[in-house]
């Protein structure tokens, strides 16, 4: 617990306004010099206000103006669970399920084992190390690509990990902690869009994790806003820049949301005792915004507080593989049943259409797949690999990321055949969709002609001037990263599948069947299915319930 929870203000600046006081009333008693007695020299900062039925009193001088960091953190600090809307919690009470999969599933790779040895056992509970478990959770959750996705940002591995593993020592019931994960999501989505049309975005926005981390603890603790603000200032002091190479062309990637889950638990632990941050140090002009973005877009940080719910453009990662390959590696998977390919012999050529930033995120990761050996993060990123892979088994799996599957000469013949080539169309519909930054492209406007990047595909002064004003809601968000295939056979059969997004994408019609998504996705790791079924109904768990139940779900030392 925050032991600083509804300390308000800091200690620091309590003694600097202590101090202030001291020197009006000295100043109060003391006749300046060429006035009357009592009279106070006007000060910049101070003044002077007429009692009822008294003489004009001095007040201490008026607090600043507060910051767009501290409005976010008033409205992440005082969110009640009866302000959330149902359909709301609906989607959080999801991520909550398919966040736990997430973990389960990397545990069984090989990767996911190195980290229960470098970091485990995992536990939860009475007696645990929680600061431990969300570290170890963090890492497991992003080795995979099968997290789930907000506009904007992957906000999972802290939002979700970080409360689930101080459940117990928070005595968190299902609403408590459903109400922690949603302030997590509100506040790190809306920095993470702000700073979203730049270089760092997905896994490797630290500034995500540490946001997120920071408001899924404190907002458990029941710290109050000035703590959070503080919070965040030391989190937020020097976050982790990411390089490409380190994270496609090794196992580094895992580290890129547990270094910042650590950090941010570290700073609440610091502001909590007194210490302070920055509170402006989102938005100041050498701040994050400044410094982690292109286009910086301010207004998002708290455009649509309590209105306008980030949580629910969540979208359900089903697959273990970019977001950018869901549709890719359904539509290889819907071809495998119609042309049932007996090898990689049979496929002549496997043609694919994609939006351009789908293109361009495989081909960096191209860079570093070197067949067998290839590293985890380049195998999930490059859509060769995977797309053969789907076309001949009929799906994608983690068993297909390791091992003998991995090391199969056929998938890697076919993966030589699979061709990417940006299309128009699709290039337009993804990057117009609320996610990945659409909507903040929409805030952006003009500013957004700013933006230096190989995404689009499209000129910007023609996207921009198509997209429209912002939404009011996303009650009806998007995420369109989808894709056109046609596969070619040797003996002249010739098909073609598209799809405008993956399964779970926000804004697909599966999307509407999340809870029934993300069940199976846990129960296909094994999961006990009551347990399972007792999670489904979270928001009515007591602390000691949920407990039990996230400790079931959770051991994975077997």
């Amino acid at each position: 617990m925050c032991r600083r929870a509804h300390r308000r203000p800091s200690a620091v600046l309590r003694a600097r306004r202590g101090a202030v006081h001291r020197r009006v009333v000295a100043l109060h008693d003391r006749p300046p010099a060429g006035g009357a007695a009592g009279a106070l020299p006007r000060r910049a900062g101070v003044r002077s206000v007429t009692r009822p039925g008294g003489p004009a009193a001095t007040a201490a001088p008026a607090p600043p103006a507060s910051t767009a960091t501290r409005t976010l953190a008033r409205w992440t600090a005082g969110l009640r669970y009866g302000d959330v809307p149902a359909r709301v919690r609906a989607v959080v009470t999801s991520q909550v399920l398919s966040y736990l999969a997430a973990v389960r599933a990397s545990a069984g790779h090989p990767v996911g084992r190195a980290l229960l040895t470098a970091y485990g056992p995992l536990a939860v509970g009475p007696g645990a190390a929680p600061d431990r478990a969300a570290h170890l959770m963090a890492a497991l959750s992003s080795s995979l690509y099968l997290e789930d996705t907000l506009y904007a940002g992957h906000v999972s591995h802290a939002a979700v990990g970080v409360p689930v593993a101080h459940q117990a020592s928070q005595g968190l019931t299902g609403r408590a902690l459903l109400t922690a994960v949603t302030a997590a999501d509100e506040s790190a989505g809306r920095v993470t869009a702000a700073a979203t049309l730049g270089p760092f975005r997905g896994q490797w926005a630290s500034h995500t994790h540490l946001v997120a981390a920071c408001a899924a603890l404190l907002r458990g603790a029941g710290a109050d806003a000035g703590t959070l603000v503080d919070a965040w200032g030391l989190a937020l002091s020097a976050p982790p820049r990411a390089l490409r190479p380190a994270l496609l062309a090794s196992d580094a990637k895992v580290l890129s949301a547990a270094a910042p889950v650590r950090t941010a638990i570290d700073a609440c632990a610091a502001a909590c005792a007194g210490l302070t941050g920055r509170d402006d140090l989102i938005e100041h002009p050498e701040g994050l915004l400044a410094v982690f973005s292109g286009v910086a877009v301010p207004e998002l940080l708290t455009h649509g507080l309590g209105t306008r719910w980030h949580s629910e453009t969540l979208s359900f990662k089903l697959l273990p593989a970019g977001v950018h390959l869901d549709a890719l590696i359904e539509c290889a998977a819907d071809l495998h049943r119609s042309l049932r390919p007996a090898g990689a012999a049979d496929v002549a050529a496997v043609d694919v259409a994609v939006p351009r930033m789908t293109a361009v995120m495989s081909r960096h990761a191209e860079q570093y797949v070197r067949g067998a050996a290839s590293p985890l993060s380049a195998l999930n990123l490059g859509a060769p690999y995977n797309v053969a892979t789907a076309l001949l088994t009929g799906g994608l799996t983690v068993a297909d990321l390791a091992g003998p599957r991995l090391a199969e000469e056929g998938r890697w013949e076919l993966a030589g055949r699979v061709r990417l080539h940006a299309d128009d169309e699709l290039s337009r519909a993804a990057i117009g969709s609320t996610a990945p930054v659409g909507e903040t492209l929409r805030h952006a406007g003009a500013r957004a002609l700013d933006w230096r990047t190989e995404l689009p595909g499209l000129p910007l002064e023609e996207l921009v001037a198509e997209l429209g004003p912002p939404a009011d809601s996303f009650e009806d968000a998007a995420k369109k990263l989808g894709c056109r295939m046609t596969v070619r056979m040797r003996d002249g059969r010739e098909e073609t599948r598209a799809r405008a997004a993956g399964t779970g994408a926000v804004g697909s019609a599966s999307w509407r069947r999340h809870p029934a998504l993300v069940r199976d996705k846990l129960l296909r790791t094994g999961a006990e299915p009551a347990a399972v079924a007792a999670l489904e109904r979270l928001e009515t768990l007591s602390a000691r319930e949920l407990g039990e139940v996230l400790g079931r779900i959770l051991h994975l030392t077997d």
